[in-house]
């Protein structure tokens, strides 16, 4: 394994920069310069130029802000999620936090969103998780956003509740605690066990459910009626 985690031999994840702003830019190349498994290939400065770079460049992951010149980002997100290569994916990296912004992303195609005051460890670990086939959401806007979920979630599905049987009970409590936006350190001190344990526990969980990520079972456990809005 390399300093990164990341098995050697494998090619380094490829990234394209979407910002309207050179020092956000700059400082994002730089953030991201001394990792082996990541490696900048582009630099937008709009929504039409992210959109043709993805496109002829293919990077594994965008880093891209909703705000853009010429065409915004959410449009920027739908073009590139409806291109032909569906290895392209979006991380929206910004300093706006409405719900309407996040859902629109997340409905427009990205598959996370954070915003630019997280630590740089987290950015890192985002694209990383991305790039492998996950998603990620900052968990305090997973958190705001719960109600709005709740609200549109449909009747309990026939089907997700048995799903819930092949869980222990303590994966059940997990999932009710990732269903409320808690993170694994949340969930590890109100159940008293260690970080690495939840996140044991949320792998079994997440591969018995047949779930991509956390987003997926947040959905899952309201459509199971496991969680309801106020419960």
């Amino acid at each position: 394994m390399t300093a990164g985690g990341v098995a050697a031999g494998r090619p380094p994840i490829r990234v394209l920069l979407a910002d309207a702003a050179p020092m956000q830019r700059s400082g994002l190349r730089m953030a991201l310069a001394d990792l082996a498994d990541v490696d900048v290939v582009g630099e937008a400065t709009d929504g039409a130029e992210a959109v043709e770079l993805a496109r002829r460049l293919l990077p594994d992951v965008v880093l891209l802000d909703v705000r853009l010149p010429r065409l915004d980002g959410l449009a920027a997100t739908r073009a590139i999620a409806a291109a032909a290569d569906p290895a392209v994916r979006v991380l929206v990296f910004t300093a706006d936090f409405s719900d309407e912004l996040v859902l629109g992303a997340l409905a427009a195609g990205a598959v996370g969103y954070l915003g630019k005051d997280v630590p740089p460890g987290e950015l890192i670990a985002a694209i990383r998780t991305i790039a492998a086939g996950g998603a990620v959401v900052a968990p305090r806007l997973l958190a705001r956003l719960l109600p709005r979920l709740a609200d549109t979630a449909p009747a309990p599905a026939a089907t997700a509740a048995p799903a819930l049987d092949t869980l222990t009970e303590r994966e059940r409590e997990v999932l009710v605690h990732v269903a409320r936006g808690h993170t694994n350190a949340e969930i590890a001190r109100a159940l008293l066990v260690s970080e690495t344990t939840i996140k044991t526990h949320v792998g079994h969980m997440l591969g018995k459910l047949g779930l991509r990520d956390r987003v997926q079972a947040v959905v899952l456990a309201y459509e199971s009626g496991l969680v309801t809005r106020g419960a």
